[in-house]
C-alpha cells in the first residue's frame, strides 16, 4: 500500500501522565536518547508521551522524561486534533501510512512550531502509537503555520485528485468524513451521472460546482461540491481540487420549505399553485393529450356537520390515498381546497383508458371509511374535459371541468360528465344570468309577494309569508326557482336575502303604524344564518320606533340545523330573546331529528306541502306532527293547502293554521286579499343601504 501524502498541518499536544513501552522496545530506542533531534513517542489511545529523548523533553519545557510522560496531554485538546490523531492510528493500521506536516506544541502555553515525520509503531499489547521526530530546518513561517492550522481546524472538506480520480490528498475535514476505502473520487457520489457531469464540466470549462448526494462514513449525506482543474504541487501533473461542505440540514429545510409551498398539507396532494406550474411548463412542451378530472365529495358538509370536522378530514386523506394509489407516477393529483380534488392524466389518447380510470376511481371511493366505531360511505361527482396542452390555458380547461361537475351535480350526483360544445353553451347561458341577477341585485329589481296564512277557526288572515320575485324590465316577473339556486350556488343570496329582510321588515313596521295587526313570515337562508349580517340587521331593527318584532317569523329549512348544536342553540336563542319568532319551514323533508324540537326554541312548525298533498294517506304523519307541535308549545303550520278536502280534514284534526292556493296565491301587496284594508298600505321600499349591497 502506497503512502498518502498528507498537507501539513498544526498538531496541539498537552502533557499527561505515562504508559511505558516494553523493554524490547525500550532496549531499541537507547540509540534513539543519543540524536540530537527531538523524538518521542505518543500512546494515541490515552494521549501520552511514553518515551522522549533529551532533546524532545527540552522542546516540551520539561525538567526531564519523566516530568514529560507524566504530562496530560488531553487537556485542552481541541475535537480538531482528537479526531485527526484517530484518524492517524487507523491510517498506521490499515495502510503503515507514514506522514510529514507542521504541528504547534504549546509546552507551558508557549507556541512551538516544528515539522515533524511521523509513523505507526506498536505498544506493549499490540495497541497502535505514534513515533514522532522533529525533521532540521523544520521553522516556518508565520503565514504558513496559520495556513496549516486552518486545514486542521475548518469543516471544509478539501481534497485533490489525480485526473484518472486516484485520491491525493486529503484535509482533516475529508478525511474524517470518509468512508475508510474512499481513495477514489468517483466513490463519493450516489449517483454516478452526477460524477461523469463534473469530469466532463472539467475537461470542457476547467470547473464545475453541484449539490449532490455522498456516500460517508454516517451514510447518505448532502455535499455542496465545488471542483476545480489544477497541477499537482509535487508532480506537475493534471490534478482535480475537490472542496466540499456538508448541506444536509440545509437542504432538508429547503426540501420540506418546497414542499410546503407546493403540497396541501392535511393530504400531501399538490396545491393549486404547483399545478398551475406544472401546467404551465406542460405548454410549452409537446406532450400529447392529457384529462383533467374535477372532482369532489357528495354531500360531504353533511359528514362534517353530523360526524365532525375530524371524520371529514379522515375521508379527504382516505380518498386522497386510495386515488394516488391508482395513477401513474407521471399522473399529477392536487387538492384545490375543500373537498375539490383534481387529477390530470398525460399521455390520455385513448377514450376507453380515461373511462376505465374513472371507473378504477369511483369504485375505490365507494370503499367505506372507518375510523373507530365509525364508518361512512361517500360518492364523488367528477367533471372531465380533455385537451391539448399548447393550446388551452389552465383557468380555461379548469373551468371546462368545473362546468362538467356542475352538470353531473345536477343530474343526480355520484357520476361523470364529460364536458362538450353544449355543456359549454349552457353554462355560458348561465354565467349571463348570473351577471344579470347582480345587475338586478344593484338595481333593486327584487320584490315581495305575500301569501296569507289563516286561522281555521274563524278564516281570518293572522299572517302572511314573504316570498321574493324577480321584477325584470325586460323579461318581467321572473319566479324565485329561475334565479334562487344559482343565488345560493354563487353566494348572492346574502345580498338578496338582506333586499328580503330589509323591505319585509319594513313592511311590519308600517302595518304597525297603520293599527293593523300582521305577523310577516320571512325565509332566511343556511348561508345567510351562519353569516353575521343577519345578526347585525335584526339587532339595528329592534331600535327602530314602535318596530313589531314579536310579529316577525324567521324560516329556517332543516338543513340550518347541521352542524354545532350547541351554536345553533345559541344563535336561536339569541333571535327570541330579541323578540322574533322562529318556525322550521318544510317540516319532515330534511334533517328530521326529532331531538331539536326539543332542544330548539321553535315557535312554529310548517308541515310540508307534500304531506299534505299525500292525505288521507299521509294522515298519521301529519297527526304526529300536530301532537309534537302541542307538546312543545308550537304553532302548526300546513302548507300548500289547495283543495276542499284538505282544507276539511286539517280543521277536523285540530290543525290551526293553514296557507295554500286554496285561499290564496303569493300576490304583491295591493291585491293581497286578506280581512283588513291593503289598499291604503304601500309596499315598502329597501333601504338605500340595502340598495347598494355590493354584488357576492
Amino acid at each position: 500500500m502506497k503512502n498518502i501524502r498528507i498537507e501539513p498541518s498544526s498538531t496541539t499536544l498537552c502533557a499527561g501522565p505515562a504508559t511505558g513501552l516494553d523493554t524490547a522496545i525500550q532496549d531499541r530506542f537507547s540509540l534513539i536518547r543519543r540524536l540530537k533531534a527531538p523524538v518521542w513517542v505518543f500512546d494515541i489511545d490515552n494521549s501520552r508521551i511514553v518515551f522522549a529523548n533529551a532533546p524532545a523533553f527540552m522542546l516540551w519545557q520539561a525538567n526531564n522524561e519523566q516530568e514529560l510522560c507524566a504530562r496530560d496531554l488531553s487537556q485542552n485538546m481541541s475535537p480538531a486534533v482528537k479526531r485527526r490523531l484517530q484518524q492517524y492510528q487507523v491510517d498506521f493500521i490499515e495502510y503503515d501510512s507514514v506522514f510529514t506536516e507542521q504541528w504547534t506544541l504549546y509546552p507551558n502555553g508557549q507556541p512551538t512550531s516544528v515539522m515533524v515525520a511521523y509513523s505507526g509503531i506498536r505498544l506493549d499489547g499490540g495497541r497502535m502509537a505514534m513515533f514522532c521526530e522533529v525533521l532540521d530546518g523544520s521553522e516556518a513561517e508565520p503565514e504558513n503555520i496559520r495556513s496549516a492550522e486552518a486545514l486542521l481546524h475548518t469543516d471544509v472538506m478539501i481534497t485533490q485528485y489525480a485526473m484518472d480520480g486516484d485520491l491525493l490528498y486529503m484535509n482533516p475535514a475529508a478525511r474524517n468524513a470518509a468512508v475508510g476505502s474512499q481513495h477514489v473520487f468517483s466513490d463519493i457520489f450516489m449517483d454516478r451521472t452526477d460524477y461523469d457531469n463534473v469530469m466532463a464540466a472539467i475537461h470542457n470549462t476547467g470547473e464545475h460546482r453541484l449539490v449532490t448526494q455522498a456516500h460517508t462514513g454516517i451514510g447518505a449525506r448532502w455535499y455542496d461540491i465545488s471542483a476545480k482543474r489544477c497541477l499537482d504541487a509535487v508532480t506537475g501533473k493534471p490534478a482535480v481540487l475537490v472542496t466540499a461542505t456538508d448541506v444536509s440540514e440545509l437542504k432538508v429545510a429547503k426540501d420540506k420549505a418546497r414542499y410546503l409551498a407546493d403540497r396541501d398539507q392535511l393530504t400531501g396532494c399538490y396545491n393549486r399553485n404547483y399545478i398551475q406550474q406544472h401546467f404551465d411548463t406542460l405548454m410549452t412542451t409537446n406532450s400529447g393529450k392529457c384529462a383533467l378530472l374535477y372532482f369532489d365529495i357528495d354531500k360531504f358538509k353533511t359528514i362534517n356537520d353530523e360526524i365532525g370536522h375530524e371524520m371529514g378530514d379522515i375521508v379527504l386523506k382516505k380518498l386522497a390515498h386510495r386515488a394516488r394509489k391508482l395513477l401513474r407516477n407521471d399522473d399529477l393529483l392536487g387538492r384545490l381546497g375543500g373537498d375539490e380534488f383534481v387529477i390530470l392524466l398525460h399521455d390520455a389518447t385513448s377514450p376507453d383508458d380515461i373511462s376505465n380510470k374513472i371507473d378504477e376511481l369511483q369504485r375505490a371511493f365507494g370503499e367505506p371509511i372507518r375510523n373507530a366505531a365509525t364508518h361512512v360511505n361517500v360518492t364523488v361527482s367528477l367533471g372531465v374535459t380533455t385537451f391539448e396542452p399548447h393550446g388551452i390555458e389552465f383557468d380555461t380547461a379548469l373551468r371546462n371541468a368545473d362546468i362538467a361537475l356542475y352538470v353531473s351535480k345536477q343530474s343526480g350526483r355520484d357520476q361523470a360528465t364529460y364536458f362538450n360544445e353544449e355543456i359549454g353553451a349552457i353554462d355560458k347561458e348561465r354565467r349571463l344570468i348570473e351577471a344579470d341577477i347582480r345587475r338586478g341585485i344593484a338595481q333593486n329589481e327584487f320584490i315581495l309577494h305575500y301569501q296569507p296564512r289563516v286561522h281555521l277557526p274563524n278564516g281570518q288572515t293572522v299572517s302572511v309569508e314573504a316570498l321574493v320575485r324577480w321584477e325584470h324590465p325586460d323579461r318581467g316577473l321572473i319566479m324565485p326557482d329561475n334565479f334562487i339556486p344559482i343565488c345560493e350556488e354563487t353566494g348572492m343570496i346574502e345580498d338578496l336575502g338582506k333586499i328580503v329582510l330589509d323591505i319585509g321588515c319594513k313592511q311590519a313596521l308600517a302595518w304597525a303604524n297603520a293599527g293593523i295587526d300582521m305577523g310577516v313570515s320571512i325565509n332566511i337562508s343556511p348561508r345567510q344564518f351562519q353569516g353575521t349580517q343577519l345578526m347585525d340587521a335584526l339587532k339595528a331593527f329592534t331600535k327602530t320606533p314602535g318596530f313589531p318584532r314579536h310579529k316577525i317569523e324567521l324560516e329556517i329549512t332543516e338543513n340550518v340545523l347541521f352542524g354545532d348544536h350547541n351554536k345553533i342553540a345559541e344563535k336561536l336563542q339569541e333571535i327570541v330573546e330579541m323578540g322574533y319568532r322562529i318556525a322550521i319551514d318544510d317540516f319532515g323533508t330534511g334533517y328530521s331529528n326529532l331531538s331539536y324540537i326539543s332542544r330548539f326554541p321553535l315557535n312554529c312548525i310548517k308541515i310540508d306541502k307534500s304531506f299534505v298533498s299525500q292525505l288521507p294517506e299521509s294522515g298519521p304523519i301529519i297527526q304526529l306532527i300536530l301532537t309534537l307541535a302541542k307538546q312543545v308549545g308550537a304553532t302548526a303550520v300546513a302548507e300548500g293547502v289547495e283543495t276542499q278536502a284538505e282544507y276539511d280534514w286539517l280543521l277536523a284534526e285540530g290543525c290551526t293554521q293553514v296557507q295554500g292556493y286554496y285561499f290564496s296565491k303569493p300576490v304583491p301587496l295591493l291585491r293581497l286579499q286578506t280581512s283588513f284594508d291593503a289598499s291604503a298600505i304601500k309596499p315598502a321600499a329597501p333601504s338605500a343601504k340595502t340598495a347598494n349591497a355590493p354584488n357576492a
